[in-house]
């Protein structure tokens, strides 16, 4: 593993460790990386977002009804 070394802000070291003090991490590099993971993650759900939405966007535009995009969506979803 890499390492590196990183300056926090007082509060931030603080709360880094309290969860370690808690015993919810066994150290902070194990709660930092636990951290980047969950912001990897965060990352690429926004992504997966964002294609849906530039896609849709690209489709093009509707001027059904609110009505008629409810039944159309639920007619597709029952198949």
């Amino acid at each position: 593993m890499k390492r590196q070394s990183i300056s926090l802000t007082k509060p931030n070291d603080e709360w880094l460790k309290s969860q370690v003090f808690n015993e919810e991490y066994s150290s902070k590099s194990e709660l930092i990386n636990d951290l980047v993971r969950q912001a990897r993650k965060q990352q690429a759900q926004i992504d997966w977002i964002k294609a849906k939405l530039d896609n849709a966007e690209n489709s093009g535009f509707t001027h059904d009804s609110k009505e008629q995009i409810l039944k159309q969506s639920k007619s597709l979803l029952n198949g």
